[in-house]
């Protein structure tokens, strides 16, 4: 295949750094370099700045900047707020989620059902969608946390937290929210949400660098300190603050916030224009999590008996970077996880793949893919060993 010009459509996996927000970074490696707990003037610079950096991610976050820490990723967030929470609450033994999150929330807590702690994973319907009188059944007087994702990244699907959060204030639980597919995508607003006791964002997910993120702490919950060591973050997480990537993380935050509704108006008209044209030109697809309410810029599409790395390896061939619901798993491709609890047959959950769209992608992209899937399809559908 002739080479293409690269058409990124994996922007739930990770988004293009903002150019604004490596110039804001750059100083900080070079001039503005020291450690922002030293007693020199200098380094009370960089500490203000570092502050600015978080009143930035607070006015994102709709919190007050207190209430922000900062840590590497969201997976560290995540794994900071259910371990710091177990902790805290040592009667407490149970650990409610989904069988759709993040592995960064499944695998830390099946690591710590090995340690003797209840798990609770709570199905969804065909569509995605959190089954609520499961929860309200589930969550007990020894409930801990509940953690549960704003937006699952492989389908887009958002959950209704308010309606969670009612239910798990009602039964004394803390709710911890995985919101790193939703910001960026949905508003967020903590003080609107007050049954939100934790919140996890990750700086890659909007156009920041990989290496930051955030954890929203509201004020008055118990969370014990999981990395111990210095005094940071207000002797929450212990270690040299990334000051770079700090001030990189409240630049892209005041940019996303103001660009949310262009962002919102612009990936939902390429997203269904996409739907509609693979839709219309190749038959037995299946668009998973359709009916449910989705963040605008995701689309998670199975084309009938044919293998998800096969199209994500031509659509490469084609310059089109997207991702495949599919992982390999000793030696065999195994459908996604998140689609074998929604039910979706294996003829389909095996080949499904991705597209996540950013305010850089254009119509014309959308069309060029819609092209390069009907030739796709039909060329694997020709091979298949399925093939009727």
């Amino acid at each position: 295949m002739e080479n293409k010009k690269l058409i990124y459509m994996d922007n739930n996996a990770t988004t293009r750094v903002y150019e604004e927000v490596l110039e804001t970074m750059l100083p900080y490696f070079k001039e503005k370099y020291f450690n922002p707990s030293s007693m020199y003037s200098v380094a009370g610079g960089v500490h203000k700045e570092m502050e600015k950096a978080r009143e930035q991610v607070a006015d994102f976050l709709g919190c007050e900047k207190v209430e922000v820490c900062f840590v590497s990723c969201g997976s560290e967030g995540d794994n900071m707020a259910i371990r710091g929470t177990i902790e805290a609450y040592p009667t407490k033994n149970h650990i409610i989620t989904t069988k759709v999150e993040h592995p960064a929330v499944i695998e830390t807590c099946k690591s710590l059902e090995r340690l003797g702690y209840r798990i609770t994973l709570l199905d969804v319907d065909n569509d995605g969608n959190i089954d609520l009188e499961e929860l309200k059944k589930s969550v007990n007087e020894n409930t801990a946390i509940v953690s549960i994702m704003y937006a699952n990244n492989e389908t887009g699907v958002i959950f209704p937290i308010k309606e969670i959060g009612e239910i798990v204030k009602n039964a004394g639980a803390v709710l911890h929210v995985d919101a790193v597919q939703a910001a960026g995508k949905l508003p967020l607003n903590m003080k609107n949400e007050p049954y939100i006791d934790m919140l996890t964002i990750a700086g890659h997910k909007i156009h920041a660098p990989k290496g930051i993120g955030a954890l929203y702490i509201k004020n008055g919950t118990k969370l014990r300190t999981v990395q111990t060591g210095g005094h940071q973050e207000r002797g929450r997480r212990a270690g040299t603050e990334n000051v770079p990537y700090i001030v990189g993380l409240g630049k892209a935050c005041s940019m996303v916030k103001s660009e949310l509704s262009k962002f919102n108006e612009h990936t939902s008209k390429l997203r269904d224009k996409l739907e509609e044209e693979v839709s219309k030109r190749i038959s037995d697809i299946k668009i998973n999590g359709k009916n449910a309410n989705r963040v605008s810029n995701t689309t998670n599409i199975s084309f009938k008996n044919i293998e998800g790395e096969s199209v994500l390896l031509l659509l490469d061939g084609y310059g089109i970077c997207t991702s495949s619901g599919s992982a390999c798993s000793s030696g065999t491709l195994e459908p996604s996880p998140v689609l074998q609890s929604m039910g979706v047959p294996f003829e389909y959950a095996h080949s499904s793949t991705r597209f996540s769209l950013s305010l850089d992608n254009t119509m014309e992209e959308i069309n060029y893919t819609a092209d390069a899937l009907e030739k796709i399809v039909s060329r694997l559908r020709d091979i298949s060993p399925y093939r009727n």
